[in-house]
C-alpha cells in the first residue's frame, strides 16, 4: 500500500458500515467469536451515535472504536463482560451515564504502523471532554498472558508490562495512551483463553470534568491578573500614596481583572517623612501606617470588585517587626502571608523577623499562594504550596540592582516550571534619594507559565518595560494547568519520587488551606 494512495478520515459509524465492520471484527477477533451481530451495532449507533467512531481510507473502514455510556459508580467497581452485554448481545447504554466505557478498538492489520489506534483513543478523550463525563473506563484483555501464566500471576504480569519488561499488544498500548490500571478483573471474559479469563480495569480521568453545579458556584477557569509596576516618588503625605493606589486599583478593575498585585514595600516613600538617622526607627514609623493601608485597600477591594494583593508592608506585633502581605478579598475578608526568609539587609538594618506559617488561599478565581521576594528563592515553599493545589503564585518584590532582580526572576520562573503553575511578580522602579535603603530600584515585572506546548515558547505570558511605571495584564487559563499536570510533555508534580524524599513544614505555623 502506497502512502500516496492514503486518504484517511475520522467519522461516526452509520448503519451502512456494518458489512465492513463485520469483516474487520471477524478478521481481528477469530479467537473470541468474531463480529457482533448486526443488531448490536445498530443499537449502539441508535442509542449513542457520537460514541461509535471509525477511521476510513477512501471510505473503506479500516479501524473502529465502539463505546458505551455507563454509570461510573457501577463500572469502576469489579464487574464482568456480561454486566455490559444483555441477552441477544445487546450492549447496555445508560442515557444518564457519567462515564464512557471503551468496548473495542481494532485496526485492520494492513494499516498497523500508522498510529490509527491513537487517533481513535484521542477521539474518545475529546468526546469525554465535550460531554463533560467523568472518565473513560475499559476492560482490557491481556492476550499474551497465557505465555507467562505458568510462572507469573496475573498481577505480576501486569507489573512487568507496566515496567516494559513484557510487551502486551493491548495493555502496553493502553498504558501508552495515559490509561492507568485501576484493578484486576477476574473471570471477565471466561472464553478468552489467551488472557486466562482475566482483564484489567483501566481508567482515563477527564481532568476537566465539572460535576453539575449551580451556575453561581461554577469554578472560574479564565482569570485576569493586573500587575502594578510602581514608581517610587517623593510624597508629602500618606494620602498621596493612597490616591495613587486607588488610581491603579480603579484602572485595573475597569479591565475586569480578578486580581491586582502591588510590589514589596511599595509605600516605603513614607519613611522620607520622618528622621532616618535611625533605620530601625524609620521602618517602625512606616509600620505605623500599615493598618491604615490594610483597611483602605480592603475597602477598595470591595468597592472596585477586585482581589488585591497589597504588596508588602512592615507590621509590628508584640514589639517584633515582620514583613507582611495582605490578600484583600472582594467579598470583604482579609488574610495575610508573612515573609518567612529575611534578607541580610532586612535583618541587619531593620531587625525584621521571619514569619512562621505558609498558606494556600482559596479565592473566587482559583487557589493562590503569596511569597514575598526572597521567599521565592527557596524552592521548598513553592513545592509545599503546589502540593496544596496552588494555581497562581504572587510574588511582590523589591530589588535595587539588576543582578538582585534576576535572582528573583529566574527563581520565580523555576517555580512556575517545577510546580506547573502561573507566577506573577511585581516590583518598584525609579529612585528615591530621600529614603535611606530605598534610594535605588530596578524591576521588570512579569507573569510566567509552565514550559510546554500550550504556553508561550519562552514560558513568559507578559512582561513590562524595565524601569518604567506601568500596568500589565495577563489572562490565565486554569484548565491548561490541569491538562499540563496530567498530560504534559513532562509531568513534574506527578513524577515526584515520594518513595525517596518529601518536603514538609516542621514549625508550629505549618501549612494551612484557607
Amino acid at each position: 500500500m502506497s502512502l500516496e494512495d492514503l486518504k484517511l478520515g475520522l467519522r461516526n459509524i452509520t448503519h451502512s458500515d456494518y458489512p465492513q465492520i463485520q469483516e474487520l471484527m471477524d478478521r481481528v477477533y477469530p479467537d473470541i467469536g468474531g463480529a457482533w451481530p448486526e443488531s448490536t451495532i445498530h443499537k449502539l449507533v441508535d442509542e449513542f451515535p457520537e460514541g461509535q467512531i471509525c477511521v476510513v481510507d477512501n471510505e473503506r473502514v479500516v479501524g473502529i472504536a465502539l463505546t458505551a455510556l455507563v454509570s461510573y459508580e457501577k463500572f469502576s467497581n469489579p464487574h464482568t463482560y456480561d454486566d455490559l452485554i444483555g441477552r441477544g448481545q445487546e450492549i447496555h447504554v445508560d442515557p444518564e451515564g457519567d462515564a464512557l466505557y471503551g468496548l473495542d478498538v481494532l485496526i485492520n492489520p494492513e494499516y498497523r504502523g500508522y498510529r490509527l489506534g491513537r487517533r481513535l483513543y484521542d477521539a474518545r478523550k475529546e468526546l469525554c471532554r465535550q460531554f463533560n463525563l467523568r472518565s473513560i473506563l475499559a476492560g482490557g484483555r491481556i492476550p499474551k498472558y497465557h505465555e507467562y501464566s505458568d510462572e507469573l500471576s496475573a498481577k505480576e504480569y501486569i507489573g512487568k508490562v507496566a515496567r516494559k519488561e513484557i510487551y502486551d499488544p493491548i495493555l502496553s498500548f493502553q498504558l501508552a495512551n495515559d490509561f492507568t490500571v485501576k484493578r484486576l478483573l477476574r473471570r471477565y471474559l471466561p472464553e478468552d483463553e489467551k488472557s486466562a479469563g482475566y482483564a484489567t480495569l483501566l481508567e482515563w480521568d477527564n481532568i476537566l470534568y465539572e460535576p453539575e453545579a449551580r451556575p453561581i458556584s461554577v469554578r472560574k477557569t479564565q482569570v485576569r491578573v493586573g500587575v502594578v509596576q510602581w514608581q517610587m516618588r517623593t510624597i508629602e503625605s500618606v494620602e498621596d500614596i493612597l490616591q495613587q493606589v486607588e488610581y491603579f486599583v480603579d484602572t485595573v478593575s475597569e479591565y475586569e481583572s480578578d486580581f491586582v498585585l502591588f510590589p514589596e514595600f511599595f509605600n516605603g516613600a513614607l519613611m522620607g517623612l520622618t528622621n532616618q538617622s535611625q533605620r530601625t526607627e524609620a521602618i517602625r514609623y512606616l509600620a505605623g501606617y500599615t493598618e491604615q493601608f490594610r483597611e483602605a485597600m480592603l475597602q477598595m477591594a470591595v468597592s472596585y470588585n477586585i482581589n488585591i494583593i497589597t504588596g508588602s508592608m512592615p507590621l509590628i506585633e508584640n514589639d517584633r517587626l515582620y514583613n507582611v502581605s495582605y490578600l484583600c478579598h472582594r467579598d470583604g475578608t482579609c488574610e495575610e502571608q508573612r515573609k518567612l526568609h529575611i534578607t541580610p539587609h532586612e535583618r541587619r538594618d531593620w531587625v525584621i523577623e521571619g514569619g512562621e506559617g505558609l498558606q494556600v488561599f482559596n479565592t473566587d478565581a482559583g487557589k493562590i499562594g503569596i511569597l514575598i521576594c526572597y521567599d521565592v528563592e527557596f524552592p521548598e515553599l513553592g513545592r509545599l504550596l503546589a502540593e496544596e493545589g496552588m494555581e497562581i503564585l504572587f510574588v511582590p518584590f523589591w530589588t535595587d540592582t539588576k543582578n538582585s532582580y534576576l535572582r528573583v526572576r529566574h527563581c520565580a520562573q523555576a517555580r512556575a516550571i517545577e510546580n506547573e503553575c502561573y507566577v506573577c511578580i511585581a516590583g518598584s522602579v525609579g529612585n528615591l534619594p530621600s529614603v535611606d535603603n530605598l534610594d535605588v530600584q530596578y524591576a521588570q515585572s512579569a507573569v510566567f507559565s509552565p514550559s510546554d506546548f500550550m504556553f508561550p515558547h519562552d514560558a513568559v505570558l507578559s512582561e513590562t518595560t524595565p524601569n518604567t511605571e506601568m500596568i500589565m495584564f495577563s489572562d490565565l487559563d486554569l484548565d491548561k494547568l490541569k491538562v499540563v499536570r496530567a498530560e504534559g510533555s513532562v509531568t513534574n508534580l506527578r513524577d515526584r519520587r515520594h518513595d525517596l524524599y518529601q518536603v514538609t513544614m516542621r514549625n508550629k505555623g505549618g501549612m494551612a488551606d484557607s
